[in-house]
Parts: C-alpha cells; sequence; structure tokens
C-alpha cells in the first residue's frame, strides 16, 4: 500500500488543529464544567497539555518521515487517552455533562473519538515508517 506524503502530512495537520479545539470547548481554560467531570485527566494543566500536544503533532508535518519513533510516541499518547475516554465514557452519564454546559457536553462526546481515530492513523503511519521498502 502506498500512502502519499502530502495525505500524511495533511494528517498531522489535522490531529494538531482537533487537539486546538480545546481552546474553544473550554473558552481558553475557563470553562469550570470539563475538569469537573474529570478533574485528573481534564484538569486544565491536562487541557493545556492537549494543546501543546497538538502543536507538537503539527511541529512534524514535513519531517516525519524522520521522525518514526516519535509518531509511535503520538500512537501511544492517543491509545491512552483514547482508553481513558472509553473509561469514563463507560462509568459517566454523558446527559449530566450537557445538563451542566453544551460546550464541555460536546467535550466529552468527541474527545474520545478523536482520540481513537488518530491513534489509528499514528499507528498506521508508524507501521508504514518502519516497513522495509524495496527500492524498486
Amino acid at each position: 500500500m502506498k500512502i502519499k506524503d502530502t495525505m500524511i502530512s495533511k494528517g498531522f495537520v489535522i490531529a494538531g488543529l482537533m487537539n486546538m479545539t480545546v481552546l474553544i470547548l473550554s473558552r481558553l481554560f475557563t470553562n469550570p464544567t470539563i475538569p469537573k467531570f474529570d478533574p485528573v485527566v481534564m484538569s486544565n494543566f491536562g487541557l493545556l497539555m492537549i494543546v501543546i500536544w497538538g502543536l507538537a503533532y503539527i511541529s512534524i508535518f514535513k519531517k516525519y518521515h524522520n521522525l518514526k519513533w516519535l509518531v509511535g510516541v503520538f500512537a501511544v499518547e492517543k491509545l491512552i487517552y483514547a482508553i481513558a475516554w472509553t473509561n469514563w465514557i463507560m462509568n459517566n452519564n454523558i446527559s449530566d455533562v450537557y445538563a451542566e454546559d453544551i460546550m464541555a457536553g460536546i467535550f466529552y462526546s468527541i474527545y474520545g473519538i478523536n482520540d481513537w481515530i488518530f491513534f489509528l492513523f499514528f499507528s498506521v503511519v508508524f507501521i508504514y515508517l518502519i516497513k522495509p521498502r524495496s527500492n524498486s
């Protein structure tokens, strides 16, 4: 399977921009509802780190070929967040979040889906980068 470099580069940028939606949904970290419903993972510090990860994805969009192990780290990071969300969604009622704040409800509805999608993306790119290719 041949994956186009431009498609992969765009994937890194999109992943980063998706992380930046935290700034909107958290109202620049002033929305108290997001940290209230998951104070460990989604504290304001945790939300800031999501933004930093997003900047890291964007920062390598042209150089990802040389950073295969970092791409692997991105896959592991997304897996951790995806599992945390899956655990959260199985043990909480999203309706309670929506009742308190619509933007926080949207955040909790989409963040894990986003993480599962980009876990798959980073994993596929990582496998593509570590797989030996012939020179033909």
